[in-house]
């Protein structure tokens, strides 16, 4: 965008919001439920019933201009009170529509004692996406160097697939993460290992690591960035350079999330970024439809 134009507006978008999280949080331990819907207490029957209603979903959708969305769904029992019946409920979901509501699925490298079958569960339910949480699940991304096997028969199995994987990096503020499997360098090994793998970085690191994260995107030209979790307003302080990485940017809110408001306030800032249109263009449209035609 040159100086002084206007941004365009986000009606001039299809927009795919890489990363929201739908997911069936009746499930979510007490204490981790509390901190989801913490400053949310005039709308926690709202949400809940969003969990519950694909209907009341595409409506908000609509009403904010969004066209798809990237339903992040993962087991955690240990840590969130996640379960596997999670990756069911995402793919549930997504029949009320199955064009703009895309499921995501996960299996936990730690506690699941059959990984591969439980990947070919994901391919058969039509999951799009599997996701890995390293602090929600208590590993590191790059553990199969250290004898998790089950995590490089989850990445090999991917790959061959053509399965796309989400990881997390950065901090997490739930009782019992461990953000010490937050650093995104350990994502270095993965795209060496697996170099056919569609790798995509969740949240750049936020908001320790954006050093690392830049790193490796620059290095792996075939690993992707979901922008969620990083305010939009600071985007530009943390990732500078954010315009050099156009071919692997992948627009995201992680809405509703605490300090999300909504998909459509957060776009809105991302367009006012003087980024140029063809960036913006890139992380909100065209490489999401690319790497999930």
């Amino acid at each position: 965008m040159s100086p002084g134009s206007a941004p365009r507006p986000a009606s001039a978008y299809r927009i795919t919001d890489f990363h929201v999280h739908i997911q069936p949080w009746r499930q979510l331990k007490p204490a981790v439920k509390a901190v989801m819907l913490r400053g949310k207490d005039e709308h926690t029957e709202h949400l809940m019933a969003l969990m519950d209603d694909p209907a009341l979903l595409l409506r908000i959708m609509d009403e904010e201009g969004i066209d798809r969305v990237g339903m992040v769904n993962y087991p955690s029992p240990n840590i969130m009170g996640f379960t596997d019946e999670t990756n069911d409920f995402a793919a549930r979901y997504a029949q009320a529509d199955p064009r703009r509501l895309l499921p995501y699925g996960g299996v936990d490298p730690v506690t699941n004692p059959n990984p591969a079958r439980a990947v070919e569960h994901l391919l058969e339910i039509g999951v799009r996406v599997l996701k890995l949480h390293p602090p929600h699940q208590a590993f590191a991304a790059n553990d199969y160097t250290r004898g998790l096997d089950a995590l490089a028969t989850i990445y090999r199995m991917c790959e061959d697939r053509g399965l796309p994987v989400l990881v997390h990096t950065g901090t997490s503020i739930f009782p019992g993460a461990r953000s010490k499997y937050g650093n995104p360098m350990e994502l270095d090994d993965v795209a060496i290992d697996f170099p056919d793998l569609r790798l995509i970085m969740a949240h750049g690191g936020r908001p320790l690591y954006m050093d690392e994260a830049f790193f490796i995107l620059r290095r792996h030209r075939h690993v992707w960035l979901d922008l969620s979790g990083i305010p939009p307003k600071r985007l530009l302080d943390y990732f500078p350079r954010l315009a050099e990485l156009e071919h692997q940017l992948l627009w995201g809110t992680d809405w509703p999330s605490p300090g999300v408001s909504s998909m459509r306030a957060n776009v809105d800032q991302f367009l006012a970024l003087p980024l140029p249109e063809s960036v913006k263009r890139a992380a909100l449209e065209t490489n999401p439809e690319r790497l999930l035609p």
